[in-house]
């Protein structure tokens, strides 16, 4: 959301870090050093110094990549709900030609609120993926994950038949989201309200609670292996990438389905950040309101729905002879400790995050050349991550910045994992979708933004950013899959 911290602090000096995954060091130093030349006199046990040679800079060791097969991780599979439908390839076409997703609310009768727009997925259809019975029931978080699961599973050719075959004790779930059950939630404190505790459904907790897209997407699919949620707001998808990676390096599991799912687009959800005055009022276009980086922007606007990647071991991928899409290098999780909405002045969290994650990758900051930024449309979030990522790479003019919000809107906790499907297609395709909306661009934005119309650019490592309200900085890093 708009918890993404602003500039490094200047004085800031990162010294030794051990990489003890991958047993090498990475050094970076503030400037020079003095380094001088000491003597030992003969048959003395003195020394003094000779003489200062002067500044020499020190070198830092070349960043190293994973190699170990067992710990090299690639994705496998893809699966979305989005509001331009259930397709990668549409989803990813309707993007490149720079169409907005955010349209009026029509779910439910918002004319009395201030804002009266939202990017609202419409016609979506769970036929073939749940029983009629389930999807009457469900939350409609809970059926875009259970849809963009299966399908990111169908995609890594691990249907049922297959899974058949496997040790699903190897495979494990983990897809977050930062609201939860939204609608039975508030459709259970309705009904505790006007008809009394007995009225409600029994399904009002298990509905709600955030840890229930992975569990219903196992209790289908028979996966037994690590299963759990994250809720770190709208950095949510991204935490999830980085622990689910992590499960793999230990040799916890082989495959791994994760992602981020979200259906907030409710009366609760709209209200509840009409109070927190995050959203952009610009009820008379909407399609216009998602505009980051514009000096005209006000604000984000809401999304939804749901992004799935499958996570798999080098190893394990080649054995059973995977399709291999992309290659996901590393990733790093760190919090601002500073306030629940408010950027940190400093910019130590999202500058420091973007930098472990290249470590966690074994790559350089000049290897990377793009960048799908969070980039929200609000005031202060959008220039905090651009002075950030100026901290981290201080030559950008190779690197492409693109925001995927400005076209489907914020998907909360769904937005990483939007996002990093936008990020895995960039690889493939070799195009950048446009940022649209952009007819003033802020003066500190210096960076190519992809300002409404697409761009041809081969992508030799990109990042995809994802912060959230409570300070959570989330930062993953994908590149072509090279054997």
């Amino acid at each position: 959301m708009t918890s993404i911290t602003g500039t490094c602090s200047s004085g800031l000096i990162l010294k030794q870090r051990e990489s003890r995954r991958k047993g090498n060091s990475l050094f970076q130093y503030n400037g020079l050093r003095t380094i001088e030349n000491m003597q030992m006199p003969v048959g003395s046990n003195s020394w003094k110094p000779k003489a200062k040679l002067g500044r020499i800079r020190a070198l830092a060791s070349t960043p190293k990549r994973e190699n170990d097969p067992k710990k090299r991780i690639v994705i496998t599979g893809m699966g979305l709900v989005s509001v331009f439908g259930s397709d990668i390839d549409n989803f990813y076409n309707k993007l490149l030609e720079g169409q907005s997703g955010i349209t009026l609310i029509d779910r439910f009768d918002a004319s009395n609120y201030s804002v009266r727009f939202a990017g609202q997925i419409r016609d979506f259809s769970s036929v073939g993926y749940i029983d009629g019975k389930n999807d009457r029931r469900l939350d409609d978080c809970w059926r875009y994950c259970l849809v963009a699961g299966k399908k990111a599973l169908n995609d890594a050719n691990l249907g049922q038949e297959v899974l058949e075959t496997m040790d699903k004790t190897r495979i494990g779930v983990l897809v977050g989201t930062g609201m939860g059950g939204l609608t039975a939630f508030s459709s259970g404190v309705e009904s505790l309200v006007q008809k009394g505790y007995k009225k409600i459904s029994p399904f009002f907790i298990p509905y709600s609670i955030t840890n229930m897209g992975s569990a219903l997407l196992a209790i289908d699919t028979g996966l037994m292996g690590p299963n759990y949620s994250i809720s770190t707001a709208c950095a949510t998808a991204n935490y999830c990438f980085y622990a689910a990676a992590n499960h793999i390096r230990r040799g916890e599991a082989d495959i791994m389905v994760a992602g981020g799912t979200e259906a907030a687009i409710v009366p609760t959800g709209v209200g509840g950040f009409i109070a927190c005055r995050a959203l952009s009022q610009r009820n008379d276009e909407p399609h216009k309101a998602s505009s980051p980086w514009d000096k005209n922007r006000d604000g984000f606007v809401m999304g939804e729905g749901s992004g799935v990647l499958v996570m798999e071991s080098l190893e394990h991928a080649l054995k059973r002879g995977a399709n291999i899409i992309a290659e996901y290098l590393g990733g790093a999780v760190t919090c601002d400790a500073h306030h629940m909405t408010d950027p940190r002045s400093d910019g130590l969290g999202v500058s420091s995050c973007i930098t472990k994650s290249l470590e966690d990758s074994g790559v350089s900051p000049e290897e990377v050349n793009y960048i799908n930024a969070h980039a929200t449309s609000t005031l202060a979030g959008d220039l905090a991550e651009v002075n950030a990522i100026k901290k981290v790479f201080k030559d950008t003019s190779e690197i492409k910045m693109n925001g995927t919000k400005s076209m489907i809107g914020h998907g909360l906790g769904a937005a990483g994992g939007l996002e990093a499907i936008a990020t895995i297609k960039a690889i493939t395709t070799g195009w950048l979708h446009p940022t649209i909306n952009q007819y003033d661009l802020e003066p500190q934005v210096t960076m190519d933004t992809v300002p409404n119309v697409k761009k041809q650019h081969e992508v030799n490592v990109g990042i995809s950013n994802s912060f959230g309200f409570g300070g959570h900085n989330s930062v993953v890093v994908f590149a072509p899959y090279k054997p």
